[in-house]
């Protein structure tokens, strides 16, 4: 496709997953004392009195204030049509809520992504507190059967936080067992930090998740998900082959790191895709995606 097609398909996909409003929750709980240590519960709408299956999701938005977790309520209200449960996590980020690019087009005024170490802090808490807070906030939630999604940098957060069995042993968020979950799906994740920087997804976020260029080999043991492998955890990644965001060779890289430790991760491949459709409900990617969750949580 020649790029200018490219550039305004990926605009048209963008575009239609962000027109859709805001669904509130129906219950939400904060999981710490700042105002974005908080989860938003969403319960199922098909009626039926069974517990469901608890989906939790990680909003993408390369780690920066801009983005919060309300952009992805329409797709936590679409899982919750499709018979889910559905905890919606914030989690502290990056940089001042500013736009993206100053007047002139360039990217001096991209603010930074991420908080070390608030950023992995949070959704650690967040993991840890969440069966509790679910059976308090949505009894008709089954913690004993929980999925974690998350979106291009919440991809990366759901990879990570479903691997911190495997971090060092001096890092904080180590646990000593797996995570309680049915599996991951990853949607876009920025699922490999070093191939991340080296293609400069995200104008350099993944660099600057982990404080910059100095601290970057210091920190990435501790962070990335494509060098805390194998999980044990069933693991699929979800991702478009027209993904201009977080590109292929993205998950590709990830998928190859993970068949090096012994440990098959499961890709979809969708094509003629980019990066939106996979939260937007109006998107047939979105139904992939809530089927791909389905195959892990039933």
């Amino acid at each position: 496709m020649p790029e200018d097609a490219s550039a305004a398909r990926a605009a048209a996909e963008e575009e239609s997953a962000f027109s859709h409003p805001p669904v509130d929750p129906d219950a939400s709980a904060p999981y710490g004392d700042h105002p974005d240590q908080v989860i938003d519960f969403y319960a199922p709408r098909t009626g039926k009195a069974s517990p469901a299956p608890l989906v939790v999701v990680l909003h993408g938005g390369a780690w920066r204030a801009r983005y919060d977790r309300r952009h992805i309520t329409p797709f936590a209200d679409f899982l919750a049509r499709r018979g889910f449960a559905v905890a919606n996590v914030e989690y502290r980020r990056g940089g001042p809520d500013i736009p993206a690019q100053n007047a002139g087009g360039g990217t001096a005024s991209v603010p930074p992504a991420g908080r070390w170490p608030e950023t992995f802090d949070d959704v650690a808490a967040a993991l840890d507190a969440l069966p509790e807070l679910a059976r308090e906030a949505l009894p008709s939630a089954d913690a004993r059967r929980i999925v974690l999604t998350g979106h291009s940098a919440g991809g990366h957060l759901a990879l990570w936080a479903a691997a911190r069995h495997v971090l060092p042993a001096d890092s904080p968020w180590r646990t000593g067992r797996p995570a309680p979950l049915r599996g991951v799906v990853a949607l876009a994740p920025i699922a490999d930090l070093g191939m991340a920087a080296k293609l400069e997804v995200c104008d350099g976020a993944a660099v600057q998740l982990l404080g910059g260029p100095h601290s970057f080999a210091e920190r990435v043991p501790h962070a990335d998900p494509a060098l805390l492998l194998p999980t044990g955890i069933a693991t699929t990644l979800v991702q478009g082959r027209a993904d201009r965001d977080v590109p292929y060779e993205v998950a590709e890289s990830y998928a190859d790191a993970a068949a090096r430790s012994g440990e098959v991760v499961g890709v979809t491949l969708l094509e003629d895709v980019g990066h939106f459709p996979l939260i937007d409900p109006a998107a047939d990617a979105a139904a992939v995606v809530a089927e791909e969750i389905a195959q892990l949580a039933f």
